[in-house]
Parts: C-alpha cells; sequence; structure tokens
C-alpha cells in the first residue's frame, strides 16, 4: 500500500503536465497575438482615417467644403504621420501606411487653398494642380521623413513592387484612380488593390475600347509609371502579343483578365493601336452636387 501510494503521489506532476503546457501555450498565444505599440499605433491612426473617408467621400469624389470646415481630425490624422514609428510593422501595413499618408495629404493640400484660385491655363479652373507646387515642392513631415507628394510616388511605393498603388493613390482628381470611402488596411490590402485593378477598368479614364476605330486608350498613368507597370505586367501578357512593345503587354496583362468576352474577342485580334488618354485635372469635388 505504501508502495502504491508513493507511485500515486509520484504520478500527480506527469498527470498536471499536460495542463501546465496547455496553460503555457495559451499564454504564448496571447503574447504572439498581442499586438505591438507600432501595430496598435497604426491601427487607431488607420481608424481615424478610415472615419473621415467614410464620412466625406462618394464614389471617389469629395466634400471639400466640409472637410475644409470640419478639418480638426484630419489635422490631427497628418499630424500624427510626422512621427509615425513604421520601420516594424509588415511590408502591407507598410504599404497601406504610405497610401493612406499620401491620400491624406492631398486631402489637406486642397483644404488649405479651398476654393482653389488658380490661372494656369493648361489645367481647369479648381484643379489641385492650380496649387502653386503641389506635388513637387509642398513638404510634408510623414514618419519622420520630410517628402512631397511626388516623392511618395516615384521614390517610396516603387519599392513596393505593385503598380497597382498608382492607381490606389488620389491625386485629388477625376482622372485617377477612384478615391476610396474606406482607409487602406494591412490586412486587407491584397483585397483593396484587387478591388483597385477591377474597378480601373470598368472606367473610361482607366481603359477605353472603341471597336469602331480600332483603339484602346489607356490611362495616362500606366505611361507615367511605365517601368512599374512594364515589371510586373509585361510578360503575363498572352503569347499572341510578344511583337507588342513591353508597356503595350503590361497594359494587356493589366485589363484583360477583367474586360467583357467580346473585348476580349476584339483584343485577341491584336489589329488594336494603343493611345494614352489625356489626363483629366479636374478637381473630383463633390460641394455642389447633391446632398450627403
Amino acid at each position: 500500500m505504501v508502495v502504491f501510494a508513493r507511485q500515486t503521489r509520484n504520478a500527480l506532476p506527469a498527470l498536471r503536465a499536460p495542463r501546465l503546457l496547455r496553460s503555457l501555450a495559451v499564454v504564448l498565444a496571447c503574447l504572439v497575438a498581442t499586438p505591438s505599440a507600432q501595430e496598435a499605433g497604426e491601427a487607431a491612426r488607420t481608424k481615424t482615417l478610415d472615419s473621415l473617408l467614410d464620412l466625406y467621400v462618394r464614389n471617389g469624389d469629395v466634400y471639400y467644403r466640409a472637410i475644409k470646415s470640419e478639418r480638426a481630425r484630419l489635422d490631427g490624422y497628418v499630424g500624427q504621420l510626422a512621427t509615425a514609428s513604421i520601420d516594424k510593422l509588415s511590408r502591407d501595413e507598410q504599404l497601406a501606411f504610405w497610401l493612406n499618408a499620401y491620400d491624406a495629404l492631398v486631402l489637406r493640400t486642397v483644404a488649405d487653398h479651398y476654393p482653389i484660385q488658380g490661372r494656369a491655363g493648361e489645367y481647369p479652373a479648381k484643379s489641385i494642380r492650380q496649387i502653386p507646387g503641389a506635388f513637387e515642392r509642398l513638404p510634408h513631415r510623414v514618419a519622420g521623413r520630410t517628402v512631397t507628394l511626388d516623392q511618395i510616388e516615384q521614390t517610396i511605393l516603387p519599392t513596393f513592387h505593385d503598380p497597382r498603388v498608382y492607381f490606389a493613390i488620389g491625386r485629388g482628381a477625376a482622372g485617377s484612380g477612384r478615391l476610396r470611402s474606406e482607409a487602406f488596411s494591412g490586412a486587407r490590402l491584397e483585397e483593396q488593390l484587387a478591388d483597385v485593378a477591377a474597378e480601373c477598368v470598368t472606367r473610361a479614364q482607366c481603359v477605353a475600347i472603341n471597336r469602331e476605330t480600332g483603339k484602346v486608350s489607356a490611362s495616362s498613368i500606366f505611361s507615367w509609371r511605365e517601368k512599374e507597370f512594364t515589371a510586373v505586367y509585361a510578360d503575363k501578357a498572352p503569347a499572341a502579343f510578344a511583337s507588342r512593345s513591353p508597356i503595350e503587354r503590361a497594359v494587356i496583362a493589366f485589363v484583360m483578365p477583367r474586360l467583357t468576352g467580346t473585348e476580349k474577342e476584339f483584343l485577341a485580334k491584336n489589329t488594336f493601336q494603343l493611345t494614352y488618354s489625356t489626363f483629366d485635372w479636374t478637381l473630383n469635388d463633390l460641394t455642389g452636387r447633391g446632398g450627403r
């Protein structure tokens, strides 16, 4: 009996071990699941911008007058961008951060000058292009760096090697990709960029196929970012288009999967002429087009 009792007592630690291991596993899982300070900060910032876009953006157009009159949250968000720390975020989270930063800075740039006054004859009267240096000179502090909008587009976004981003950013213009009514999120970024590409092909500003004239008109954005689109999409075009230039193949690969059957048949003949449409810099201003 004594021996049996000792064996039972000696076996107790072994019986408890699985429970202990399970408890440790739960603790470790919680530690892993707990967001870092950077992730928590970015989640809070994204939530702020998300609510702003949901409130002030409709089908890509913006209530700039309302933003200007109620701009405390926008200014607060932009102010947080200056000291944001993002080096430990995932690749998708960092890309979402820069897309959101770009869009917010465009909104603030327009709000700072709204209603826009300008006399540059080459642009529409109220265009963001009427703001001197809006893209190439006005400085912004983002993630500890001083950057312009052009620098974000031309030096930062290319490092992510995803040309869809050039239709994702809102340039404050009708010819740009349609500004979304939600912020970009690292967790949903692939889904959101896929939506951007799919939506682009439905708009004449992105691609227009005219079977009667035999022409395909593509957005100037393809030509502006030719290097990036060619690098990712040129090799994805069907072999039938091998004689086409790299950028032509890239445009075909980008738009063809999302075209209608009739449009695909037209392209498959490979007799079309590709041209670039003139970019429409008309301000995407919803003010005066109806109530919220």
